[in-house]
């Protein structure tokens, strides 16, 4: 393959805004690819696909792709892509948010989200911390864990992102680990392949923060983690709820058909037309 050829030259703006901002051994840069190559294998044009960010870690990924992007404020880049896809279905429309992001500030806009299933994919980077201010306690850190916020524990259970997207109304709900960089590209290749709303929860790691707190210093070791408490959802089907306590559920999660938000939409339009054209 020749140099130019190479996927890096095809779909990074790798003239400008590099090097990147992450940490060394931070996980977005393994979705980051995950996601390039699923949107190369789907066969999509750049001018196909408009990328959202909100703030936070991830945020600043839609500045480093070649594609429509847009980098906007902290817990509503859903209510942005929102507008997008009632503008032009056409487009497929890819939010990436953190668990912060996405489930705190952002958590309603989430919930109506999947609620309405708008055919948006929503890719939720799940690191259990607030990376980038300064490793503060976020919705996913795990119960009585010391955090720069909780420096005695923290108090709040840990919020169950898949759950969330099914419960709500997500017509296609998968999670993955960075570790497991293939399933992760084919999670989200199935992801924007679904017309409805779509959710691909990513269990990342934040070797800055994060990872001291519970004993494991290297992105290594936190991605050996990754593997060795990862289950797939095969697999998870045998096993008690005892079995799977702390355990990570890889896999397609939900995936079923219900009508799209902006299907509905454009149909009430043309009804509307139609009504007031016989008068």
């Amino acid at each position: 393959m020749k140099e130019r050829e190479h996927l890096i030259y095809k779909y990074l703006r790798s003239s400008k805004r590099f090097p990147h901002i992450w940490c060394p051994g931070c996980g977005i840069g393994i979705l980051l690819g995950a996601l390039v190559r699923a949107i190369d294998g789907g066969g999509y044009s750049k001018d196909d696909i408009v990328l959202i960010s909100g703030i936070g870690c991830s945020g600043r990924l839609p500045t480093y792709v070649d594609f429509n992007t847009l980098h906007t404020t902290h817990g509503r880049a859903l209510t942005f892509a929102t507008g997008i896809k009632l503008a032009n279905p056409s487009l497929k429309v890819i939010v990436v948010m953190g668990d912060g992001d996405a489930t705190a500030i952002g958590g309603n806009h989430f919930i109506h989200a999947a609620r309405r299933n708008i055919g948006i994919t929503s890719i939720v980077i799940n690191n259990q911390t607030y990376g980038m201010t300064g490793g503060q306690f976020s919705p996913t850190t795990p119960f009585g864990l010391r955090t720069s916020s909780s420096p005695y524990g923290n108090l709040e259970s840990t919020f169950d992102i898949c759950g969330l997207a099914r419960e709500a109304g997500a017509t296609f709900v998968a999670r993955s680990t960075v570790y497991h960089a293939r399933l992760l590209e084919e999670m989200i290749g199935l992801a924007i392949l679904k017309e409805g709303f779509s959710v691909v929860e990513v269990m990342s790691h934040c070797t800055t923060y994060f990872g001291r707190e519970i004993g494991l210093e290297s992105p290594v070791e936190m991605m050996k983690w990754q593997r060795d408490n990862a289950v797939r959802v095969e697999k998870a089907e045998e096993l008690s709820e005892e079995e799977l306590r702390n355990k990570i559920v890889i896999g397609v999660l939900v995936d079923r058909e219900a009508p799209t938000y902006h299907e509905l939409y454009e149909k009430l339009i043309a009804k509307c037309r139609l009504e007031d054209n016989a008068l």
